[in-house]
């Protein structure tokens, strides 16, 4: 009966201290609405805060205060000294951060849904904040994400103008060249015609080893948009997909016909493609 009540508690102890144990693997894109801390300093204090979303300043940290974890796996807290909130711009990048356990809450003296953040989520089921969010995750590199935001709004209203090409934005990330392209021939036939709605086009049926039908786009709506920022990319698009083909007699081709080369920021990638397939 000792050695059972000894292993129950050991057991215990070593459950209670996994819980408490923090797992640095998260970016600030995946921490929306999430209490998470950072490593460690030198003292073995982790910067403790609450990652949202400001429509305007997009991803926030919301600094609370720091805490230290004890031998018993006992999260310590110390508040901040500055009254007031302390709010911090994050920028996407490499840092990796840790969620901070919901069974911790209470020792840290958070809830799991400040109070404050309720202003932040006015307005949040209409289109326009479903189609900014899904925006600013795509701006991040995490189309799956933004896809769950821009399907909402397409549901709340599909003509909502440059939601389509969001949608198709999302679907070329993720490699569904098809589905971008069905969204985009739509969008051509519904919305105002962009340069930036025939580069995503473009670029899906390249991509999508629809190469004749990346040209004709190309020909056909070069006459119609005065906008040709994006002309050497999407020549370069199409040259690149006759190269994976190693179409050569039509790489030569497209090579004379785009003009690409005088392009010096595409200089380099087609001289190599030229290289390659002699």
């Amino acid at each position: 009966m000792k050695k059972h009540l000894i292993f129950t508690i050991y057991f215990i102890s070593i459950f209670s201290f996994a819980q408490s144990k923090l797992i640095f693997d998260k970016k600030f894109v995946q921490c929306e609405d999430k209490w998470v801390a950072f490593p460690a300093d030198s003292t073995g204090s982790y910067n403790l805060g609450f990652i949202y979303i400001d429509s305007q300043a997009g991803l926030t940290f919301d600094y609370e205060g720091s805490f230290k974890i004890d031998e018993n796996g006992k999260f310590n807290f110390k508040k901040r000294e500055m009254e007031g909130s302390m709010k911090y711009r994050l920028e996407p990048n490499n840092v990796l951060v840790a969620f901070i356990p919901e069974t911790k809450f209470s020792e840290l003296g958070i809830k799991k849904v400040p109070d404050w953040l309720k202003f932040y989520k006015e307005n949040e089921n209409t289109v326009e904040r479903q189609y900014r969010w899904g925006y600013m995750y795509n701006g991040w590199g995490e189309c799956e994400k933004a896809l769950e935001f821009l399907n909402k709004a397409y549901k709340l209203n599909p003509k909502y103008e440059g939601l389509k090409v969001e949608l198709a934005y999302s679907y070329n990330c993720l490699k569904n060249y098809s589905k971008a392209i069905e969204i985009l021939m739509q969008s051509l036939k519904e919305e105002t015609v962009t340069a930036y709605t025939i580069k995503e086009l473009i670029y899906s049926q390249a991509k999508n080893g629809d190469l004749q039908d990346a040209e004709n786009t190309f020909n056909l709506f070069l006459l119609k948009i005065s906008d040709t920022t994006y002309k050497s990319e999407n020549a370069f698009n199409i040259l690149q997909g006759y190269y994976l083909k190693k179409d050569n007699k039509n790489f030569q081709r497209w090579l004379t016909e785009s003009n690409i080369k005088s392009d010096k920021r595409f200089e380099q990638y087609v001289e190599q493609m030229i290289t390659n397939l002699k």
